[in-house]
């Protein structure tokens, strides 16, 4: 008889105490272990494309603390590298491609696409058999805006100003790179579920840098896009959205996009937190820089948030990624802490 998966449950609304607990970037430079097989990849594109060290480093988080989720490892980039675009990573630098111009949009090439992306499939089946049969496989895409913007800007840059600009200048192109950007990303997602994936999230790290009608139109509608052909085919699974920095956008996202949970950054305020609870589960929010400190600081963060929303539908995470800096003893303190944890409002 097959574990429960519980994490899959409290996204679909369920209550349990204590919450399950995963971490946004759990695979990464805060282990050991992980720079130790980032060195035998050689570089990071090869290691999202090496099933047998991608599936290597998304067990180790899993092995280490017992987390209630797995989430594959891969990058967001992987999408518009499988459209055609040129794609590095350079240390200190993170992300590099050359820049779109708006009439190179429309001979973003689609075919070998899946065929591009087969390593990363192949690693989601292996994930499915390899890890514990109670741990809920996450997948992911990037949501088109923020995809857009590195593929127009060609790097990360601070209030993405070149992507606002491109869709105010050229905003035809923007919505044929978005539409294209949100159909392809379906089809990526679609592909996960079928090898084994029971959740997938949305990661769209730029949300909160527009305005309100640039939201409505970069943000809710292809994310909104993404999951109606998903649901085509796929109406059960969980869908977090995790609209980093929408503020009081966050109160119509899920309606608007369809997506079944909600991802929220830290800077959410929990009363807020609790009303946006009340119409579904969400997911977050400790300061990862509560959790580079430690010690009452970590622990105030995260009986805050247990007390606020620790009644539940809650998945226990990050308001953005763990960063390489943070100690691995506080990880512990925390899991433990969340785990401990017994309460009710």
């Amino acid at each position: 008889m097959a574990k429960r998966r519980i994490v899959k449950d409290v996204l679909k609304g369920e209550r349990t105490q204590p919450a399950p607990i995963w971490m946004m970037r759990q695979a990464g430079r805060y282990l050991p272990e992980y720079k130790r097989t980032r060195a035998q990849a050689g570089s990071f594109l090869d290691l999202c494309y090496n099933p047998d060290l991608a599936v290597e480093v998304t067990l180790q988080p899993i092995r280490r603390f017992g987390f209630d989720a797995s989430i594959l490892f891969s990058d967001i980039l992987v999408v518009p590298h499988a459209l055609g675009r040129d794609l590095r990573f350079e240390e200190g630098r993170g992300p590099l491609l050359t820049p779109i111009d708006p009439d190179e949009i429309k001979h973003l090439s689609v075919e070998g696409f899946h065929e591009h992306l087969e390593p990363v499939y192949e690693t989601v089946k292996r994930l499915r058999r390899e890890l514990p049969d109670e741990t809920t496989l996450i997948g992911f895409c990037g949501a088109p805006w923020t995809v857009a913007t590195y593929m127009i800007a060609g790097h990360g840059t601070p209030d993405q100003a070149p992507a606002r600009l491109f869709a105010y200048r050229s905003p035809e192109a923007m919505r044929e790179l978005l539409e294209t950007l949100a159909d392809c990303s379906a089809e990526y997602l679609k592909r996960q579920i079928a090898e084994g994936a029971d959740v997938v999230q949305i990661f769209d790290s730029w949300a909160g840098v527009l305005d309100e009608a640039s939201f409505e139109a970069f943000c809710i509608e292809p994310v909104k896009r993404i999951v109606a052909k998903v649901r085509t085919v796929y109406p059960d699974v969980p869908i977090i959205g995790f609209p980093r920095g929408a503020g009081t956008r966050y109160r119509d996202y899920r309606g608007k996009t369809g997506v079944t949970a909600l991802g929220l950054d830290w800077g959410v305020p929990l009363s807020f937190a609790k009303a946006l609870q009340q119409e579904g589960a969400v997911q977050g929010n400790l300061d990862p820089m509560r959790l580079v400190a430690g010690g009452e600081a970590l622990d105030r963060g995260v009986d805050a948030i247990l007390e606020q929303l620790g009644s539940g539908p809650l998945v226990f995470n990050l308001g953005h990624g763990i960063t390489p800096e943070t100690p691995i003893e506080n990880v512990e303190r925390m899991v433990k802490r969340v785990r401990d944890w017994q309460g009710g409002n």
